[in-house]
């Protein structure tokens, strides 16, 4: 296709109600980490729905443009926040990325990913599987340890914490034969029935383990469990980030004696509602002084490295976390509870004066 034709935006016509609705008044705009960056209407949600409408409507071209506006969008949720009208932009701009993928517009760092995810069941086209890769056997057992694709492949440090933890705590736990949970796919605008079938492999892997609980160490795998599986599957599972487990356990920690401040991951914030197992977590440490950013919880301002936004435009990326370090530059530690949080993070404090960025997985392991 040709990117001066108009495309068929069938998944659009679904949110057209949400479309109508936006009436314009730029308050997206006091929130949107890339709008902060970028400073152009269409890199804002109002902006998005305007590009999205012109796609429904035939009235605009999916052109290089287009395309770029509608795929700078991390996804936060803040907008949403914001909305006096409510509007569920992330819906909106997911529907637009079907119909631009349908139409053969997919970004070709996106492509890359995908391509991987369909040859190796992982992100990142390692040739090994998770149970491979981490060490151990799956097997029969009460909890079952989600690590996701990049604790497994590239962050390893937060899942073999996890894997300590697990240990330390006595609990009787398995590794999984887990394959991409879809997020990444999801965000970049797969079909929604190749999706699926990453859905569907992987509840009935954990079901043969008689698994009864799965916590995640990720927040992207967690809120794909939490809020996209059960719209297909009825799990008979539960499911739990790592740290609303941990927040429901009397841990013994070694103390820690510095300031501490946390970063709500958007998936586990915003988009779960998970905002005080962390802190109580922490609040377990004896000596340790927690401080708030000014932007916490539901106002906490996003890392920039969600939606598919840190593979297709780095830059952009970076440049949004680089303004999130430089909230947390009063503190001695910046926690958070996300390896793309602490990817990205400290992708933004590179050739500055930062703070020390750890998951809280890992600072509970090194105390525990």
């Amino acid at each position: 296709m040709k990117m001066s034709e108009t495309i068929d935006a069938k998944n659009l016509r679904k949110v057209k109600k949400e479309l109508m609705t936006c009436t314009y008044c730029g308050f997206c705009k006091s929130v949107c980490p890339v709008f902060q960056r970028v400073g152009w209407d269409p890199s804002v949600a109002r902006g998005r729905m305007v590009l999205s409408y012109g796609l429904l409507q035939k009235e605009i071209p999916a052109d290089p443009s287009v395309v770029e506006y509608l795929y700078q969008c991390t996804t936060c949720k803040d907008c949403e926040r914001r909305c006096p009208s409510k509007i569920a932009v992330v819906d909106v701009v997911e529907s637009a990325r079907r119909d631009l993928v349908a139409a053969g517009h997919m970004l070709p760092k996106h492509k890359a990913i995908v391509d991987k995810v369909k040859a190796t069941g992982n992100a990142y086209g390692e040739g090994k599987s998770v149970p491979e890769t981490l060490g151990r056997e799956p097997r029969k057992a009460k909890i079952g340890y989600f690590a996701g694709c990049t604790a497994t492949y590239r962050d390893k440090a937060l899942s073999s914490a996890t894997l300590s933890i697990l240990e330390k705590l006595g609990e009787d736990f398995t590794v999984l034969d887990e394959i991409c949970c879809g997020s990444v796919l999801q965000r970049i605008g797969v079909d929604e029935e190749e999706v699926e079938k990453l859905w569907k492999r992987n509840v009935e892997m954990i079901r043969s383990l008689g698994v009864e609980k799965v916590v995640f160490s990720c927040a992207g795998c967690y809120r794909m469990f939490k809020e996209e599986y059960p719209k297909r599957f009825e799990l008979g599972f539960e499911v739990q980030h790592i740290t609303e487990y941990l927040a429901g356990k009397d841990l013994k920690l070694r103390p820690f004696k510095g300031v501490v401040t946390y970063h709500d991951p958007c998936h586990l914030g915003r988009h779960c509602h998970v905002y005080e197992e962390p802190r109580r977590v922490l609040a377990m440490i004896p000596d340790i002084e927690l401080r708030e950013m000014p932007r916490n919880r539901d106002t906490a301002a996003c890392c920039g490295g969600g939606g598919g936004v840190r593979s297709a435009y780095p830059d952009l990326s970076k440049a949004i976390a680089q303004r999130r370090v430089e909230e947390a530059s009063f503190t001695d530690m910046l926690v958070t509870t996300c390896p793309f949080c602490v990817n990205n993070l400290k992708a933004g404090a590179e050739g500055r004066k930062a703070p020390e960025i750890v998951d809280l997985v890992q600072l509970v392991d090194r105390l525990l």
